[in-house]
């Protein structure tokens, strides 16, 4: 029996637990008596040992930290010292680890574990010598090699390879920073060799990750100006790598350097916000200007997006959002107006109008207050009203696109441009243009105007003729498919909704079927494609559109390699359209009794279509047979502003959907959806890290959570089934959360851990009073497996609550399998803790009759834990054993000794267990095998 309010004995329980490999169960004994203990001696023993656990655990900062608090204590503790130098070692930190390793030897000369780490660490000391001079000297001949006029490209191009590989290791990359490197990488971005440049912003990537010091003089001694026209350049390829750096600089500067992982640089750093808003004003300066490639402003736009919002609005500040908007906004607006086909824009791509609809809601987004909001409308309107006041057409051009890509992002601030005086009646009369450029700008605007409630019905009134008639009578496919998107879109205005459909029977399907013909017809350029993608988004609300898309194979095939493709703007179209196909989206079922009263007064009431239910599985199967699961997962990887929050929402919601069957999560998880829902549940809406959660709830519940998510990804799988432990969440959503934190909490220790350390016990606590039975008996027994780690055990140890009285009380009740899982935690907590077996008398004033129950149930696993718990308690206290004795427990303890039909093996030899403790406190005595009391 261990006292948590004795150091000695907590020691002790540490010893054991070290001894039998629970490194963290010793820590957490160890760590308890530190807080208890009064002897500095004593304190420098569990220093000692609990140095001795983090070298186990391979925490090699803790246990160079423990180590030293006892060396500080007490100088002359070999052991100490010994594992202190053991730490300094793994920690790469040899010297020091020689000096103490050098020390234990002259102080036990004949030690051969002292004798052979001191040989060891000088081999090691010399090696790393013979390495950093092999290193410098390496250095030395690449820049020699690049700095020769007179070398051969290839050679130089080998020459700034080897430099990369030099730049990933911290003694390389300090050795070319202190080398005046950095000047020789300025020189080779001037390079005309594509493979020069991109290892030159290699090297810096090495020079610059997780460390701030050197990425602030970096940015002073380059400037942002090269940086940038780097980004900038025509080369995709180094626009990319220039924007992976620059990312890596601002994850630099903002976040610092993680000391665990280098733990080299200790000295106070100045802030870095003047770096910071350098970075920020050159990206910004980057926007309209001519002379940047498409490829580098998405890049630049890409930035913004990542850095200037908060990331979470706990944080009070946007001032970086208020800056940009400040600066930048009409610079932003720039682009959102350019049309590539009018020559004095600036160079875009097929993603740039996404992107910049993307930046300019997360800015809106990140706004606190009306005055705010207020501002960014007034200067958006200003500049839209400057450009649409013209009387050149370009420059209405401008504003109607303008209007576009805000009704694509910020759509309150698009909705009130939208209604500015002459904007639509200007957007309808440019549908009917001869210019193919003016008709296509006109129609994007009115299919995005379409999707606003306010302007549906107005436009559903007054533009379907002119959609239509554009459909049929255009020569030119880009006008075409544009228009038949708009029509689909329109057609789709009912929704869900089987009564309110816009068009005539039949008529949803054949603008389906164009949708399908121009996705799989591969002469057709990729934007013509996506937007019959867009067009399928909209009509596969509709049973029968949906049922056709998922029995076309090619078609979905066709839509899958279109979402693992370059353009990124079709991300969502794609995902809205899973969505459908899957019936994830969220359909409010309407109150009965509000049915019948609609239908009373005549109202509208929504009907659902027919085939909707009975199309589910049947959709879901042929999904997962055409790769739905793979494409999915190649969407989470994209890293573009096109993969919004509402794009990983549409995700989560259909990978639930395709977890929904039991049999189909080992194809999810063996195509790699185990792995994408994980960053799914963490950066997501509200409501799709709740799906993204549930699925991974649901993975984890039917498979082997080790074999799912292997290696450390098991571990970030505990956070998002936490959440679902929360009153905003389903019933069932918390029923699945709790079975599969059963799972893992069944799996480690360290598990255990992780489950205690996301605040998990108290919510489980909360759920095993819930009056759903599954719910209470799930809690339960998640539960039983978290009673295995020591900090739980605490919490059944602590005086004044009624958690072992619970516990007590649900052995005894009629629910089969809360009453299992009552009794195992029952079981293992006495176990472990046999101090609370004296308390159990005390809980109730049944629980003798509890336990006599679970002895004679013909449930042989509630009759085993049963019998478990009675001998946990005999062997815990002789007075509480006499109790026992003297009840009935004596007689069904001598029936179920002696085995026989319906007893297994374990229960009778338990019990024979039970009466030999007995007999050995001389409460009964054993006459020919047969037990009986003794004389008062």
């Amino acid at each position: 029996m261990t006292s948590f309010a004795d150091p000695a004995a907590l020691k002790e329980k540490g010893n054991s637990l070290f001894k039998a490999g629970d490194m963290e169960g010793a820590v957490c004994c160890y760590t308890k008596a530190l807080k208890l203990s009064a002897s500095k001696a004593d304190s420098a023993v569990l220093y000692r040992n609990r140095s001795a656990c983090h070298l186990k655990l391979e925490e090699y900062n803790k246990a160079e930290s423990d180590a030293s608090k006892a060396l500080d204590i007490d100088p002359s503790d070999v052991k100490a010292r010994f594992r202190r130098a053991q730490a300094f070692q793994k920690l790469d930190r040899l010297d020091q680890a020689f000096l103490d390793a050098q020390r234990c030897a002259q102080l036990e000369p004949k030690n051969k574990a002292f004798q052979e780490l001191l040989r060891q660490l000088g081999a090691l000391i010399q090696q790393k010598s013979v390495q950093l001079n092999s290193t410098d000297a390496r250095v030395q001949q690449m820049f020699s090699i690049l700095l020769d006029d007179a070398s051969k490209d290839s050679d130089r191009e080998k020459a700034a390879q080897n430099l990369v590989v030099l730049s990933r290791d911290e003694g390389g990359a300090e050795q070319i920073f202190r080398n005046d490197g950095v000047k020789l990488i300025q020189k080779l971005l001037q390079s005309k060799q594509e493979e020069v440049v991109l290892s030159a912003l290699r090297t810096l990537v090495g020079l610059c990750t997780e460390h701030q010091s050197r990425t602030m003089a970096i940015v002073n001694e380059l400037g942002m100006d090269q940086l940038c026209a780097v980004m900038g350049s025509g080369a995709s390829t180094v626009s990319l790598a220039a924007c992976h750096l620059l990312q890596v600089m601002f994850e630099a500067l903002t976040e610092g350097m993680k000391r665990e992982i280098r733990g080299k640089e200790e000295a106070m750093l100045p802030e870095p916000s003047k770096e910071l808003r350098s970075m920020l004003r050159h990206l910004l300066e980057m926007m309209p200007a001519s002379n940047v490639s498409g490829p580098g402003r998405d890049s630049a736009i890409n930035l913004l997006v990542k850095q200037v919002p908060r990331k979470s609005f706990k944080n009070p500040d946007n001032s970086p959002t208020l800056w940009v908007i400040d600066q930048g906004l009409k610079k932003i607006l720039q682009v959102a107006g350019s049309i590539p086909e009018l020559s004095d824009g600036p160079p875009l791509t097929d993603n740039t109008h996404m992107s910049c609809s993307v930046l300019l809601s997360k800015l809106y987004d990140d706004l606190k207050s009306d005055k705010e909001r207020e501002n960014f409308n007034k200067i958006c309107e200003e500049y839209i009203q400057q450009h649409f006041s013209q009387s050149a057409l370009d420059a209405k051009l401008r504003a109607i696109q303008t209007v576009s890509v805000l009704l694509q992002g910020p759509s309150d601030v698009g909705n009130r441009t939208l209604e500015m005086s002459g904007m639509m009646d200007a957007v309808i009369s440019l549908c009917a243009s001869k210019d193919v450029t003016h008709q296509q700008i006109a129609v994007e605007a009115l299919i995005h105007a379409a999707g606003k409630a306010k302007r549906a019905s107005f436009i559903t009134a007054n533009g379907v003729a002119l959609l239509k008639d554009l459909y049929k009578t255009s020569e030119n496919d880009r006008i075409r498919v544009r228009a038949l998107v708009g029509l689909c879109k329109l057609g789709s205005a009912g929704g869900t909704d089987f009564s309110m459909k816009q068009f005539a029977e039949g008529s949803t399907g054949k603008l389906a079927k164009q949708c399908r013909k121009w996705l799989c017809n591969e002469s057709l350029p990729p934007t013509s494609r996506r937007w019959s993608v867009e067009g399928l988004a909209y009509l596969t609300f509709d049973a029968d559109v949906k049922e056709d898309l998922v029995e076309d194979k090619n078609a979905l095939m066709a839509m899958f390699e279109l979402a693992k493709s370059e353009d990124k703007t079709v991300l969502f179209a794609v995902g809205s359209t899973l969505v459908n196909c899957t019936n994830s989206y969220e359909v409010e079922k309407p109150d009965p009794q509000m049915v019948e009263l609609a239908k009373y007064a005549k109202q509208h009431v929504p009907e659902e279509h027919p085939k909707v239910g009975f199309l589910f599985f049947v959709l879901l199967v042929k999904l997962l047979e055409a790769g739905v699961v793979s494409a999915l997962a190649c969407m989470v990887k994209q890293e573009s502003p096109a993969l919004t929050e509402a794009c990983k929402e549409c995700i989560s919601r259909v990978f639930l959907a395709l977890v929904e069957r039991q049999e189909d999560r080992g194809t999810v998880v063996a195509q790699g959806g185990g792995k994408a829902l994980i960053p799914l549940a963490t950066e997501n809406t509200d409501a799709g890290k709740v799906k993204a959660a549930q699925a991974l709830a649901k993975i984890a519940i039917t498979s082997n959570p080790e074999i799912a998510f292997p290696g450390e990804r098991i571990y970030e799988v505990v956070r998002p089934l936490v959440s679902l432990l929360s009153l905003n969440c389903t019933l069932l959503q918390n029923f699945e959360a709790l079975m599969a934190l059963t799972n893992l909490a069944g799996i480690s220790e360290r598990l255990r851990q992780k489950i205690i350390k996301e605040k998990a016990v108290p919510k489980i606590e909360g759920y095993m009073f819930e009056e759903q039975d599954l719910v209470r008996a799930s809690a339960t027994e998640c539960m039983c497996n978290l009673v295995l780690s020591t900090e739980v055990q605490e919490l059944y140890l602590a005086t004044g609550n009624d958690r072992l009285k619970l516990l007590v009380l649900y052995s005894g009740e009629d629910d089969e399998r809360l009453r299992k899982a009552a009794a195992g935690t029952l079981a293992m907590l006495t176990s472990e803790q046999p101090e609370l077996c004296k308390r159990i008398p005390g809980t109730t004033t049944h629980w003798l009759e509890i336990m006599q129950a679970l002895l004679l149930c013909e449930i042989s696993d509630l009759r085993h834990r049963g019998v478990v718990i009675v001998q946990n308690m005999i062997q815990a206290d002789r007075d509480l054993t006499e109790k026992l004795m003297e009840s009935e427990v004596l007689e069904i303890l001598t029936v179920l000794a002696k085995g026989g039909e319906g007893t297994s093996d374990p229960v009778s030899k338990i019990a024979k267990n039970c009466l030999d403790k007995a007999v050995e406190y001389g409460l009964i005595r054993s006459r020919e095998g047969k037990m009986e009391g003794t004389e008062p």
